[in-house]
């Protein structure tokens, strides 16, 4: 019998030998932020020609670097609704859609958690197995908010953002999140509550925390499981800039087009509430 031993052995080791090695967890990225720095310039009336010094200040962007662990990281999946009010809206969000679903899926590959936050529409998915899950994990309660400064937008967006040609009224349009994005029954999580958000990540041990989705200027920064709140709650929070869309209208100010009404509000994010990445940075690709 002992003849037929080594066979197998040999066997063994060759399955142990070529099984893939695990995809590390930890990985650097760079994010961006702007910096306001206060400096010294030297100004000359031209009316009176009198020439007076004084400080001002100048927002620096700036770079940085830091590494996560993916298993101890989640993504946000902010209102990316199948259908919008605004025509327009509705159009970007389903280009978004389709852009963010690779980025999804690699996502959860490399071990992060999913959390799917359409607002409004949890009756949907009130037998879906995420949304149980998130309403099985434990309530944490989340420390007291921050106060912190929430200075103006730099955009106009007082009636709706609404870049159509001939804006609707608002209605409630959407009844669920795009089916372009994948919602892992095993693995994601759904809700539109921002204290569910918070206790997902205290029983994961997760402490970063990024943002994608619409609307910019919006539901990414004012909805409880978005920026603002988790700022206040000193979560370590980043938005990803290539994955999000403002609702702004170039016939309001500043007037400019629709993609720098954008740009505007991702430098006012990176400013005023958190830094941001790229989705190839997120993957830990250059």
């Amino acid at each position: 019998m002992l003849r037929y031993l080594a066979p197998l052995t040999l066997v063994a080791l060759v399955v142990a030998v070529s099984a893939p090695a695990a995809e590390p967890t930890k990985f650097k990225l760079t994010a961006r932020k702007i910096t306001e720095v206060e400096e010294v310039v030297t100004v000359t009336d031209p009316a009176t020609g009198v020439t007076k010094t004084m400080a001002q200040k100048r927002g620096v962007l700036e770079t940085i670097a830091f590494e996560i662990d993916s298993t101890k990281a989640a993504v946000v999946v902010c209102d990316m609704w199948d259908d919008h009010w605004c025509a327009s809206a509705s159009k970007r969000c389903a280009e978004l859609a389709k852009q963010a679903e690779p980025v999804l899926k690699a996502c959860r590959e490399k071990g992060m958690t999913i959390v799917h936050c359409p607002s409004d529409t949890m009756a949907f998915y009130k037998d879906h197995p995420a949304r149980k899950r998130a309403q099985d994990v434990k309530k944490v309660e989340p420390p007291k908010s921050k106060d912190l400064p929430n200075p103006p937008l730099p955009v106009d967006d007082t009636k709706g953002g609404c870049d159509d040609e001939k804006p609707a009224k608002f209605f409630k349009a959407w009844s669920r999140q795009s089916a372009t994005i994948t919602i892992d029954e095993k693995k994601d999580y759904v809700t539109d509550n921002g204290t569910e958000v918070y206790s997902i990540m205290k029983e994961k041990g997760i402490d970063t925390l990024f943002v994608l989705g619409v609307h910019t200027n919006m539901c990414v920064l004012n909805r409880s499981f978005a920026i603002k709140q988790m700022v206040k709650w000193d979560v370590r929070t980043f938005l990803v800039r290539d994955l999000t869309d403002a609702m702004y209208d170039p016939k309001a100010k500043p007037f400019v087009t629709h993609d720098k009404g954008t740009q505007l509000i991702i430098e006012y994010i990176e400013k005023h509430w958190c830094p941001t990445v790229e989705s190839k940075a997120l993957l830990g690709t250059k």
